[in-house]
Parts: structure tokens; sequence; C-alpha cells
């Protein structure tokens, strides 16, 4: 079992920065692509970023590529999203998740299906 928690998320004014942290509790010896994922007011829930285990290898949704930076370092069970230069547009709850894989270098893309475990969510507020 796979148990995930996310922090990280409050109101900040547009153009400032964020780092949400998402802690992984799983078993010794055992890997799982990570990502994040949001669902804004009234809107599908959407990927955003993915990344390894190991944390060598990354996938990036198109509107997170530039200000936003998925990041796992290998010897923690803690993945970061940086977000930097935040608009309203952003305002969501962003979601950790996990995708179980064979090996630690596997990063998964943006299908919610292939993610088996999911967090509680994290509020992200951006004002005008």
């Amino acid at each position: 079992q796979v148990h995930l928690v996310e922090s990280g998320g409050r109101l900040v004014q547009a153009g400032g920065s964020l780092r949400l942290s998402c802690v992984a509790s799983v078993r010794a010896y055992t890997f799982y692509s990570m990502g994040w994922f949001r669902q804004s007011p009234g809107k599908e829930r959407e990927f955003g970023a993915a990344i390894s285990w190991s944390g060598s290898s990354t996938n990036y949704e198109y509107f997170m590529k530039g200000r936003f930076t998925i990041s796992k370092p290998n010897a923690k069970n803690t993945v970061y999203l940086q977000m930097n230069s935040l608009t309203p547009e952003d305002t969501a709850v962003y979601y950790c998740a996990a995708a179980w894989s064979s090996v630690s270098t596997y990063v998964t893309g943006p299908r919610a299906d292939e993610y088996g475990y999911w967090g509680q969510g994290t509020q992200v507020t951006v004002s005008a």
C-alpha cells in the first residue's frame, strides 16, 4: 500500500512562487513514477508533470514547462513541485499520484489511469 501526503499549498499573489511537497510512504526496494496533477474549479483533472523514482527522467505537460519544475532527490521519498511566476489560472487543487514501476528510471505519461495511488490534494490559490 502507498500513502501520499501533499503539502505546501496556500494563497499567494500573482507572480509569486510556491513549492509543493509530496511524501510517499512506500515499501523498501519498490519503485514508483510520481506525478503531479491539478484540478481547477469547473474543470477536469489534468496532468502536469511526472518524474521517475530515481529522479533522472521527467515528463511535463506544456503548461508546466518553463515555470514549474518537478524534482525528487534519489535518496528521499519526497517529490517536489517548484512553481514560479504563478498566475490566477494556476489556481487549483494539486494532487500527487504514484504509479508502480519495476525500474527506478521509468517515468509515466499523462494518463490518470496509469496511476494507482493518489494523495488528498493541496489547494493553491493565486490572487490577481
